[in-house]
């Protein structure tokens, strides 16, 4: 008989089932996500798997990280598929908790990171990135893993977590992963669904400026503001794309960068139709 995941729903649970593989010796792994997975997610929960003895990938779509006109509500839940897809990764345990769990009646705690979280997609997104490290943090205080896996896709969310993980004290160790794309360059994310085959089409500028931004650089340009018009003219050229943002920044700061002196954060953000999608790319000068 095929195994099936084990499935948790609440604290204690969750609790129970990491103490009893940890008193065996195993390092727990953590995998946050969103649900709706697809082959990024599922390189982070190999990763996980390479490198820890239990792994728990955790599904719930956050609300406090979604702004008042966002999509929460059309966000795609595809909850079986998903434990069927952590199945078949031999994921140990899946943390599904409700948001009455994770934000119980009274709650009124949360995790500012200033800075980093005003920047870029926290300019676009206010409070995004308060509701991505409040329950970041929570999800780390339930499971309590000692390592966390997130994806490059996300390198400002990554950032900023890196940025609580050290002003809190944790000793969670964070991992991030390279961006997986799809053949043709669009990098994977859940909200893909809501292109169509136009649009999808579309999306690909996002990806053509990063690589854009790195044919200059390769080619010993310094100008961070010639790389950055040329990123925005990549995007501007294609129907149906919408940018807020086509940047070129310190990949741990998020600073824009003036003169290029060492690795960059090429970093993108446009909508195009329904969806809104975000890609990155980290340059290192060779000339």
């Amino acid at each position: 008989m095929s195994r099936v995941v084990k499935t948790v729903r609440s604290v204690a649970d969750v609790r129970s089932a990491v103490r009893a593989a940890r008193s065996t010796g195993r390092t727990i792994g953590l995998v946050p996500t969103m649900g709706a997975l697809h082959e990024g997610h599922l390189s982070l929960i190999r990763r996980a798997r390479q490198e820890c003895g239990f792994v728990v990938v955790s599904i719930f779509v956050n609300p406090t990280q979604f702004g008042p006109h966002e999509d929460l509500s059309r966000y795609p839940r595809p909850f079986n598929r998903d434990v069927h897809l952590c199945d078949q990764e031999q994921v140990n345990l899946v943390f599904a908790p409700d948001e009455a769990t994770v934000y119980p009646a009274g709650f009124a705690t949360f995790v500012d990171v200033q800075g980093l979280s005003s920047r870029l997609e926290g300019a676009f997104r206010p409070g995004h990135f308060r509701g991505v490290a409040t329950v970041v943090l929570k999800l780390f205080q339930m499971v309590a893993p000692d390592v966390a896996y997130f994806g490059q896709k996300d390198a400002q969310q990554v950032a900023v977590i890196r940025q609580m993980v050290r002003d809190l004290d944790s000793t969670i160790e964070i991992r991030v992963c390279p961006t997986v794309r799809e053949k043709d360059g669009l990098a994977l994310s859940s909200r893909n669904v809501y292109l169509s085959d136009d649009e999808r089409s579309s999306a690909l500028a996002l990806s053509r400026c990063l690589h854009a931004a790195k044919g200059l650089i390769d080619t010993g340009c310094r100008d961070g503001d010639r790389v950055r018009h040329k990123m925005r003219a990549v995007l501007e050229s294609a129907p149906g794309v919408v940018p807020d943002y086509a940047e070129l920044v310190d990949p741990v700061t998020f600073e824009p960068v003036g003169k290029i002196m060492g690795p960059v954060l090429a970093t993108v953000a446009a909508r195009v139709g329904k969806a809104r999608l975000i890609d990155n790319l980290p340059i290192e000068p060779t000339r």
